[in-house]
């Protein structure tokens, strides 16, 4: 069982926009944790925290746990996190609070390990069809990643969800006939042909006008 990650955060009493902006300016950002049999809680966040959360995590769907500035610990996942389009920074962080022992459910990311051998042999392409897996598990079963061997897999060979090898206590939602990854034979781009040896190339050349029509442009 995975341990969760931690949070701290603080209770936040202005919303709106001139108060999300006043936040930031000290380095948190804003949030709300919701879910379980509590009513949604507005939260702030240091920025600097959930950046660096997330960059040790593969995917964002995270299970922590969070302490709550004098409102105690609650077990949550991190349901979504909003980016700035061009900066790449977070604007907001959205919790779910959930109960160790109800089932969730969540997508997590799908990675590839090992080179296949219709790569490695035939100069195939891997694909990679399913990014993210919708899975059912006990909070304390959910895997940060869906980890799937690719090393066997052959030119025109494929591996679909009813393929995967999942931890234990975690089952896939996903349609079982659905590809997961697949290893495409390699194209070759076809090559203008020749002309025929001893053809003359054909020059176009534009009518010239008759007499009268020449006369008539003057």
């Amino acid at each position: 069982m995975p341990t969760p990650l931690k949070l701290q955060a603080q209770p936040r009493v202005a919303v709106g926009r001139n108060a999300v902006r006043k936040i930031k300016t000290h380095g948190f950002v804003p949030g709300v944790i919701y879910g379980a049999k509590d009513a949604a809680q507005s939260i702030q966040l240091a920025e600097k925290d959930v950046t660096t959360l997330l960059s040790h995590v593969a995917g964002e769907t995270v299970l922590v746990e969070v302490e709550i500035e004098g409102g105690g610990r609650k077990t949550a996942l991190i349901q979504e996190v909003q980016h700035h389009p061009v900066t790449g920074r977070i604007l907001h962080v959205d919790l779910h609070s959930v109960a160790m022992d109800e089932a969730i459910v969540v997508e997590v990311p799908v990675e590839s390990t090992g080179e296949s051998v219709g790569v490695r042999s035939g100069g195939g392409v891997l694909q990679h069809n399913l990014r993210l897996l919708e899975i059912e598990c006990l909070p304390g079963n959910l895997p940060e990643v869906i980890l799937v061997d690719v090393t066997e897999l052959a030119i025109g060979a494929s591996l679909h969800v009813r393929d995967l090898k999942l931890p234990a206590g975690v089952k896939a939602l996903n349609d079982p006939d659905l590809t997961v990854f697949a290893v495409t034979a390699p194209t070759v781009a076809e090559e203008p042909a020749a002309p025929a040896a001893g053809a003359e190339p054909v020059v176009i050349t534009a009518a010239k006008p008759e007499a009268g029509a020449a006369a008539e442009a003057k």
